[in-house]
């Protein structure tokens, strides 16, 4: 095990520590000395989270992360369907999974760059939307400014349209995800419902949801992480705009650290973020251990 503990203890644990040990500090990196040397981090205890505490918009972006959580219902609720769907025996299926699963192997630059195109003022939703009439509904209910719709260039907009794209493109992972649980589950036991009596949705609440409670507590963290940590569409298609409308702790951090090389202050953050991903993870496993998506005996 030497290796491997060797490469996370240089490439994770040391920088964990380094972190958290910096939010304690004062560290700006643009901060030289009449000579030209850096200027050392200087500790300053609990400032750095004091701080936080009356910036606005660290309470903007905390206020958007956990509103970007909405998402985690939708993609969990879809991903079993859409599992449930592919893991018939239908003709085509296979290429159905890997035409699902295209997405989630396609560069996030590459999909927050395609997606920015096709939501923009001129782009391919608002022109479909044209196409089913919507503009001429919109005239006739007096509502003419409904189009062309402002995905990304308006603060109420922008951000449930970066949702969507996250919603598009980890679809096809958590797909993946319950549908090999989805085999795990042996068919006689669904074999044995149905000739009880029992239809599909009482199979699926019944038998399939509790066999899946594993993977449904694997696949609801690592959404809620993801989701908390979105970076990379917010980066590529708002930048954070409109008006803050898509600024996401993790932009801020970034934002902090390497926009205005405030390692200290960006550190706190970091370590907020952290204990806000610790307690929902935490909140998810207590709940599905007290008794969530029961099955019958």
């Amino acid at each position: 095990m030497a290796p491997a503990l060797s490469v996370l203890g240089l490439f994770t644990f040391y920088p964990i520590f380094c972190g958290v040990l910096l939010a304690f500090f004062d560290f700006n990196m643009l901060r030289h000395t009449p000579e030209g040397l850096l200027v050392p981090p200087r500790f300053v205890g609990l400032e750095n989270f004091q701080r936080l505490l009356h910036d606005r918009y660290f309470w903007t972006a905390l206020t958007n992360s956990i509103l970007y959580l909405l998402v985690v219902p939708v993609l969990q609720v879809l991903s079993i369907l859409v599992a449930v769907a592919v893991n018939q025996p239908l003709r085509g299926v296979r290429f159905f999974r890997t035409a699902l699963y295209v997405p989630v192997v396609t560069s996030v630059v590459v999909v927050g760059i395609a997606w920015k195109w096709v939501l923009r003022s001129d782009g391919l939703a608002n022109r479909f939307l044209e196409a089913l009439g919507i503009g001429r509904l919109a005239q006739f209910l007096g509502a003419s400014d409904l189009l062309p719709v402002p995905w990304l260039t308006a603060p109420d907009w922008a951000l449930f349209s970066v949702m969507f794209v996250t919603l598009w493109q980890g679809l096809g992972y958590y797909m993946i995800l319950y549908l090999a649980g989805l085999q795990t589950i042996p068919s006689e036991l669904e074999e044995a419902a149905r000739l009880d009596g029992a239809g599909f949705w009482a199979v699926f609440t019944r038998i399939t949801l509790p066999m899946l409670r594993p993977t449904l507590v694997l696949c609801t963290i690592l959404s809620c992480i993801s989701a908390l940590k979105v970076f990379g569409e917010i980066y590529v298609m708002t930048g954070g705009g409109p008006q803050n409308g898509t600024l996401t702790m993790v932009f801020y951090i970034y934002n902090r650290a390497f926009e205005g090389f405030e390692m200290g202050y960006s550190s706190a953050l970091a370590l907020v973020l952290a204990l806000v991903v610790g307690l929902i993870s935490y909140v998810n496993v207590r709940w599905f251990q007290e008794g969530g998506l029961q099955g019958y005996d």
